[in-house]
């Protein structure tokens, strides 16, 4: 069948519309935290829950998948089928990883006692850095789904759109990370 340029770039368009959509959702719960990040209820704050150390470690692993997810599509392009698999798979890996330990800083957290409901700082935090967190955990699926596609299909026309985008919702996913980074954890910090 053959496709006319509008039904090439409907998807996308429907993309970076979506896109556009998860930004002002972002920055909705960026600024509701800004808001909130002193409501502490008498409970905690940033300075007293957060291990820059592990925040750090989480950075730049999920930097590192960024460029792991930049070293796929290069191979892509060039249709290296070894390396596309070797950087695909450690963009994933690195990103199960990133996820794993933003879970266990929530375990960690609610173990404590200091879960969502314990003031309006944690509930915005934990809004704020769980909204990530389930956004990397679709971009997870994504890049499972790509992968599979390729195990079945191999190189294309339609891979290469598909794990463009990916790319790019990844990276949107890092730029977001690093203003959670900022935001809630260096200047919240040392606040």
């Amino acid at each position: 069948m053959i496709r006319t340029k509008e039904q090439e770039s409907a998807p996308m368009l429907g993309f970076w519309l979506y896109l556009m959509t998860d930004l002002m959702l972002f920055s909705t719960v960026f600024a509701t935290f800004m808001v909130l990040r002193h409501a502490t209820a008498g409970g905690p704050s940033a300075p007293e829950l957060f291990s820059m150390k592990t925040v750090l470690t989480e950075t730049m692993i999920l930097l590192a998948s960024s460029l792991f997810c930049g070293l796929a599509w290069l191979a892509l392009r060039h249709k290296k089928r070894t390396d596309f698999l070797m950087y695909s798979i450690a963009t994933l890996l690195a990103g199960a990883v990133f996820l794993a330990i933003e879970i266990q800083e929530f375990a960690q957290l609610v173990h404590e006692g200091f879960g969502p409901s314990t003031s309006a700082f944690l509930s915005s935090f934990f809004t704020l850095v769980g909204m990530h967190g389930f956004h990397i955990a679709i971009g997870l699926l994504w890049g499972i789904a790509l992968l599979i596609m390729f195990a079945k299909k191999g190189f294309g026309s339609s891979l290469a759109r598909k794990f463009a985008l990916f790319a790019v919702f990844w990276h949107f996913l890092d730029i977001v990370w690093i203003f959670i980074f900022t935001i809630v954890y260096v200047i919240g910090v040392h606040a």
